[in-house]
């Protein structure tokens, strides 16, 4: 018995001190804190378990890349699946104003968003914009993009919406759709959307919304520091004007504007007499004295 390194002597002693410990009351009130190193039952090992049974942990902090610091609380909910989708390019069209190339112009008048092409053309995107007293204008830059972004809503907008949760994960549930570019360093975005009846519309806190396709073809395009412009409106183009085209005569020929026309010759008119000069008026007038 003795040959298994004195464990069994040390499991006897361990059954008499705590006999004893049970029959003295000043014994039951503490561990001896020898009994720790001779055994091996070290307190520190007893109170890890709290980290087993649900004891105080670190509550876990937001990604600073996602625009929060503060502590996360239990309503995590999860933003569903995350398909592939295609990027479908908008169509082209003239755009004569004076950005440069590779410049994004939002113009929320019109909700549109342009991607500035060279030779006066731009990709023209449908967006959803800002609803009243949440539109904006300015200039910023891309600061950051992100597939499939978790969401974290303002305190401000959970106090207007209890029902919203303090995170979601990406997916196709999640109202930051496919793909997010981020403006600078503020909580405004460029993103997806799977609601296509809000394209087209003002609803959104200030963020713009694009179809998920859409928003993928962008971001195919943009990288970071590319420039952004809100503009209310665009200004109008500059249409150099244009004689109307001249009527059509019953026989098939155009007839001319009286403006654009050469005038007929005229016959000449009696010929007017001439007016007296200063002399002869001079004279004239003395003659009546």
């Amino acid at each position: 018995m003795r040959k298994v390194d004195g464990k069994v002597d040390g499991v006897l002693l361990l059954a008499l001190l705590a006999s004893v410990a049970w029959a003295n009351p000043s014994w039951a009130q503490s561990w001896p804190s020898w009994a720790d190193d001779a055994f091996g039952l070290g307190r520190g090992r007893m109170e890890r378990r709290g980290d087993f049974d649900g004891g105080a942990r670190p509550a876990p902090r937001r990604d600073p890349e996602q625009g929060g610091s503060g502590a996360v609380g239990g309503d995590v909910r999860d933003g569903g699946a995350r398909p592939e989708i295609t990027p479908v390019a908008p169509a082209t069209v003239v755009f004569e104003h004076d950005f440069p190339a590779n410049t994004i112009v939002i113009d929320t008048g019109a909700r549109a968003l342009y991607y500035v092409l060279p030779d006066k053309r731009a990709y023209r995107y449908a967006i959803s914009v800002g609803r009243e007293g949440f539109n904006w204008t300015g200039t910023e830059t891309i600061s950051r993009k992100q597939a499939w972004p978790d969401w974290y809503p303002p305190a401000e907008m959970r106090e207007r919406d209890a029902s919203l949760p303090e995170k979601m994960s990406g997916g196709l549930k999640n109202p930051l759709g496919a793909m997010a570019l981020y403006l600078g360093n503020t909580l405004y975005r460029i993103h997806g959307t799977n609601d296509v009846k809000s394209i087209g519309q003002a609803q959104s806190s200030g963020c713009f919304r694009m179809l998920n396709a859409a928003v993928l073809h962008l971001a195919s395009l943009a990288e970071v520091g590319t420039p952004v412009a809100v503009v209310a409106s665009l200004p109008a183009r500059q249409e150099v004007g244009r004689a109307p085209a001249p009527p059509v005569a019953a026989g098939g020929q155009a007839q001319t504007s009286s403006a654009s026309a050469t005038p007929p010759p005229t016959s000449p008119g009696p010929a007017a007499d001439p007016l007296p000069d200063y002399r002869s008026l001079r004279n004239y007038a003395l003659q009546r004295r």
